[in-house]
């Protein structure tokens, strides 16, 4: 008995997408390359859970490109606080002004021309390309990259080179040249909602018949796993200086290294001391601050490169006779005024923990 050939792979997708596709999510609607290029960006290395809420708050406060271009960097930092991987916002407000000044506003519909933003990578662009425009270009994000690798069976990391080009071949072997849109979110949905890093939907996948991976029994192994290497532990001492009124003093990293651009407290090295930290800074002696070392537990905050050990010290200043800050760099920060200025997830739990209560001014 002759075996029916099997519809083509980007066939049975769509045909699945029709019926148990997403299709409600804030970005589906009223499409536009703006809002496209929005969540990708947002997207990138972030789950759709939590992308939701920071798409809608940053659409309504910069509901187009020359809105989010025309704002300081401090205010999308802002919104941005929280989501992680910080220099997506800052290559996020140069691209807007790069499609300002580059394209008169308008976002591109080549791929070569949308690899020239800020942020944008080969897949991004094609994501763009094909919800916002339409048109067939192929995408390879990491739940493509678990499908494909699974699919075919291709072996190795997928950030090694020769893995990787062989999985572009098989997203544009894949890739039809209609349905476009849809063809783009299906395989993102495939990998989000079915093809899961664990625990695997297989039974409703609608490519499982020729899934090599699921025939011979590689679900585990595929894709292949990333080599593993030990994090190293960096540690540092924050500073949480206080005037008698609860203001925090924050200064404003660079937009270079980690938590660019962003509002921190300060820090000092184990060989440093908060006595000589206060003199330089504030020209203030011991006899003007009381400091409570272990004001909060120490924590680790992990990076994707390596872990960072915090501890806090508290200082609490007992006078309001300290030199002014350039309003520029730093500030004094108080959580009830909710100033428009970025800060790191570790920031906002070190500040949200400490319920203290206002000093008495010493006369």
């Amino acid at each position: 008995m002759t075996q029916t050939p099997l519809a083509p792979f980007s066939e049975r997708a769509l045909l699945w997408f029709d019926d148990y596709g997403r299709k409600g999510l804030p970005w589906q609607q009223n499409i536009t390359p703006y809002r496209v290029w929005l969540s990708e960006i947002m997207l990138q290395q972030t789950q759709v859970i939590t992308v939701i809420d920071y798409f809608q708050r940053f659409t309504q406060t910069f509901p187009t490109v020359e809105s989010l271009a025309g704002a300081p960097l401090d205010e999308v930092l802002h919104l941005w606080s929280g989501l992680g991987y910080y220099t997506r916002a800052k290559n996020l407000h140069k691209a807007a002004n790069q499609v300002m000044d580059d394209f008169d506003g308008q976002f591109p519909s080549e791929l070569e021309q949308l690899e020239t933003l800020s942020g944008v990578g080969r897949s991004t662009a094609a994501a763009i390309r094909s919800i916002a425009f339409e048109q067939a270009a192929a995408i390879l994000d990491g739940n493509v990259k678990r499908v494909l690798a699974r699919h075919r069976g291709i072996e190795g990391w997928p950030g090694r080179s020769a893995t990787l080009k062989q999985l572009w071949a098989a997203a544009d072997d894949f890739t039809p040249n209609d349905r476009s849109r849809d063809y783009t979110q299906v395989m993102m949905d495939l990998g989000a909602t079915v093809c899961t890093r664990t625990q695997p939907k297989c039974a409703l996948c609608p490519v499982q018949h020729d899934c090599i991976a699921l025939e011979y029994d590689r679900i585990d192994q595929l894709p292949g796993k990333k080599p593993k290497k030990i994090q190293p532990i960096k540690t540092t001492q924050m500073l949480v200086i206080q005037t008698p009124d609860n203001g925090i003093y924050l200064y404003k990293r660079p937009l270079t290294g980690i938590w660019p651009g962003l509002y921190s407290l300060p820090e000092i090295d184990q060989e440093d001391s908060v006595a000589g930290f206060m003199r330089k800074q504030f020209s203030l002696d011991s006899k003007d601050y009381t400091v409570q070392t272990q004001a909060i537990k120490d924590f680790r905050h992990t990076f994707s490169h390596y872990h960072l050990d915090i501890s806090v010290s508290q200082v609490r200043l007992l006078t309001h006779a300290v030199r002014n800050v350039s309003e520029i760099t730093s500030l004094w920060y108080k959580e009830h005024d909710k100033p428009n200025i970025g800060l790191a997830a570790p920031i906002v739990k070190i500040v949200s923990s400490l319920n203290v209560k206002p000093l008495a001014t010493k006369a």
